[in-house]
């Protein structure tokens, strides 16, 4: 199930669509609705989020984007609510990042689920796992393999996952490796709701730090974060926040917000 098919079969009917990506502009609470359902319907849909980050890959990297188009995405971060601001007026209901969502959606399924962790390195996974266990503990929450396998070990990798066939399967290889390994090998015999979840395990081992609550409250966990890791992030944002934006209001001028993509 993509965005639309989704969107038509249970009426979240709101769409924004940031730089040609159409996101799900629905609250928090109509966000665990949604995936629950998709669960208990056993529907098949492919899940990620959408930042400034992803957004400037998808830009210029046209597999990426092609394989975004069968995902349900989800709005992340204080970039594409700026962007929804300057297209729409209006900034998305709910900010659904995975690091927050995945875990609080995760508490709120009172049916007793099922939850692969694919991704990372296997002490952070079996981490990470523990403390989602701790979380949630109405789950069965289970480590298939680290994030760092070949090519010869995938088969028995996808078999593993197959016999399994968890409710949710959260696979954290950074993006875009993790949105098009999902597009490539996973379908609705692996699972039912495959979600491309970044650093969330990560920050579930606690061995990346996540910035206090404050400073995530204004909206400035990215500046913490490229406090922590500058090597690796300064880039991304230094560089690519300001590069999302001015993209944003290239289609801004170009487009304009069409009625058509806010709501249809």
């Amino acid at each position: 199930m993509n965005m639309h098919t989704a969107r038509a079969a249970f009426g979240f009917d709101t769409l924004k669509t940031i730089l040609g990506i159409p996101v799900l502009a629905i609250r928090w609470d109509e966000a665990i609705t949604l995936l629950t359902r998709l669960i208990d319907e056993r529907r098949f849909t492919k899940v990620s989020f959408l930042n400034a980050h992803n957004a400037n890959l998808a830009c210029t990297d046209q597999v990426f984007a092609e394989a975004l188009e069968d995902f349900l995405i989800l709005p992340d971060g204080v970039g594409v609510d700026m962007a929804a601001k300057l297209l729409y007026g209006a900034p998305f209901p709910s900010n659904l990042n995975g690091t927050d969502f995945i875990p609080a959606f995760l508490q709120a399924s009172s049916h007793p689920l099922t939850v692969a962790l694919l991704g990372t390195t296997r002490a952070n996974a079996e981490a990470a796992s523990a403390k989602l266990s701790t979380l949630a503990m109405q789950h069965e929450f289970v480590v298939i393999h680290d994030g760092f396998f070949s090519a010869a070990e995938e088969p028995a990798i996808l078999e593993r996952i197959a016999r399994l066939r968890p409710d949710v399967l959260l696979v954290a290889m950074g993006v875009p490796r993790q949105e098009l390994w999902i597009e490539r090998h996973i379908d609705s015999r692996h699972c039912t709701l495959p979600v491309a979840v970044g650093a969330l395990l990560d920050f579930m081992s606690g061995s990346v730090p996540r910035a206090p609550l404050w400073l995530r409250r204004l909206r400035l966990e990215w500046l913490f974060r490229l406090w922590i890791e500058p090597g690796r992030l300064w880039r991304r944002y230094i560089v690519g926040n300001p590069l999302f934006l001015w993209r944003v209001v290239k289609q801004k001028l170009s487009l304009g917000p069409r009625p058509a993509e806010a709501r249809r």
